[in-house]
């Protein structure tokens, strides 16, 4: 395990600043998820943690050494990447002690390593088989095999499960998360999906632009974003970010209100509106509903409500749950 820290990283490509100025604290044995849209620069710090980019300006620390010029070798970190990358002729045992192997390690030590990562990975079935007989699921952790035989400090994930169906995301979700809780490793995972975000991390941070957002607990973002980009980027389905005046408040730009915290009414309330579709989900029901004179709100309703396109409702939001952003959009309260 090792904390990692970044000091007024900046990273340009050309003219071109991709990360304008960054500090961040990793915490050792933290599983860090960075998350953002597209194009915001999340993999690019990955890359500079990892050593296959160098930071135009600013320190890359980890276990409190400054490994800024360090090869990523020399960096006592693994990554596993959105494509498997494995050697399609060899076996799964010999895919995850490839690198051991390179290393030179000896083989009673590499066998011990590789048998007890198909032990936390439940690959021992398939030591002996090659990549193109495994399923997606079972190739990634296959490529994880590999990175946790090397014994690394950190454990460095771009996107792993962008390539897997979503059946598989679920399941693979949790298995990265009891990987964590057996390793106890200091853990940084790139996603742009939130939901991954909100259900691995112990520690979020939201990125935008290049620059950081917010950096908390999942429901300390969730409950109180700090920022209208954090409100709108955590939580699915998305928080409605309505005007000031959707609650009487000329003084506000932006009020914030989640799905599950609007009540929906077919005889009275706040906002007179018309259900415009109805998605059924079982436990939940999600109605997209347009408000007079407010615009399209998201509501999350119970799943035996029934409700059809087209029916006049009334929609209140409860005011113990609405968040208040100025015109630079940064959180100014919560009513």
């Amino acid at each position: 395990m090792a904390e990692v820290r970044l000091q007024n990283v900046e990273k340009a490509f050309g003219n071109l600043t991709v990360i304008p100025d960054m500090t961040l604290t990793v915490p050792d044995g933290s599983f860090t998820v960075l998350v953002g849209p597209s194009g915001c620069g999340k993999s690019t710090l990955l890359r500079i943690i990892s050593g296959l980019e160098m930071p135009t300006k600013g320190e890359v620390l980890i276990g409190g050494q400054d490994v800024t010029l360090e090869e990523p070798s020399d960096r006592g970190i693994s990554m596993v990447f959105q494509s498997y990358a494995l050697y399609p002729h060899m076996t799964v045992a010999q895919n995850i002690d490839f690198g051991l192997r390179l290393a030179k390690t000896p083989a009673e030590e590499r066998e011990r390593r590789v048998a007890e990562a198909a032990r936390i990975l439940a690959l021992e079935d398939f030591l002996d088989r090659k990549p193109a007989q495994l399923s997606g699921g079972q190739r990634q952790r296959v490529a994880i095999g590999r990175s946790i035989v090397r014994q690394p400090g950190v454990f460095l994930f771009d996107e792993p499960l962008s390539n897997l169906d979503a059946a598989l995301r679920t399941q693979m979700r949790v298995e990265l998360a009891q990987l964590h809780q057996s390793l106890d490793a200091t853990m940084i995972y790139v996603t742009h999906d939130q939901v991954e975000a909100m259900t691995l991390a112990d520690q979020i941070v939201v990125m935008n632009k290049g620059r950081i957002e917010q950096v908390g607990a999942p429901m300390d973002l969730y409950d109180h974003p700090e920022t209208e980009f954090v409100a709108g980027f955590i939580g699915s389905p998305r928080m409605n970010l309505l005007p000031g005046s959707a609650i009487g408040r000329e003084d506000v730009n932006t009020v914030g209100v989640r799905p599950e915290h609007i009540r929906a009414d077919t005889a009275d309330g706040d906002w007179p509106a018309t259900a415009q579709v109805v998605e059924t989900l079982g436990a939940d029901t999600i109605l997209y509903a347009k408000a007079e004179r407010i615009g399209d709100v998201t509501v999350r309703l119970p799943g035996h409500m029934r409700l059809s396109a087209g029916e006049p409702l009334f929609l209140t939001p409860d005011p113990d749950y609405l968040h208040l952003f100025d015109e630079g959009g940064r959180r100014v309260n919560a009513a």
